[in-house]
């Protein structure tokens, strides 16, 4: 698993554009919240990208970018990111590359034998590409922690 202090695992995936993105050079000198989700247009993962879209402006204020992975398709993730009026950029880990090389698979997702999903986690790097904080749930229906997120924000 991804440890505090440890640079971002380098990876590029497919945007709703489908344009690949390199999430080295999408977090590079900037500070980023990166919210792995199970699922588009799942409840939780409604409620917490829901969340990070409505709490935009006090993020922006902490000099932070949001990027969301699901393993959904790039077409899926645009279709929820339409719908809920999101204004951040998802990205889609069809391959789970993301999942692997930051350890966060959710295997059996929603009882689907050999279905597997990211696990929900929030990994904030710095503007030198490193990990500075990390949650990750073993609960698909636990939300992160919004305010304590903001205030890793306010340390980095």
């Amino acid at each position: 698993m991804v440890e505090l202090g440890e640079q971002l695992p380098r990876v590029s995936l497919f945007d709703t554009d489908l344009k690949k993105v390199s999430l080295a050079r999408a977090t590079k000198n900037k500070v980023t919240v990166i919210a792995f989700f199970p699922g588009a247009f799942t409840g939780v993962c409604t409620k917490e990208l829901c969340t990070f879209r409505d709490s935009m402006s006090r993020l922006s204020q902490l000099n932070a970018n949001v990027l969301a992975i699901s393993v959904d398709s790039p077409f899926s993730n645009k279709a929820f990111k339409e719908h809920n009026g999101l204004n951040f950029t998802l990205l889609s880990d069809f391959k789970r590359k993301g999942v692997k090389k930051f350890d966060i698979a959710l295997k059996d997702f929603a009882g689907m034998k050999g279905y597997v999903a990211a696990k929900r986690a929030v990994f904030i790097t710095g503007k030198d590409g490193s990990i500075k904080y990390k949650w990750v749930s073993e609960d698909p229906a636990v939300e992160p922690n919004y305010a304590e997120i903001e205030e890793a924000l306010r340390k980095v």
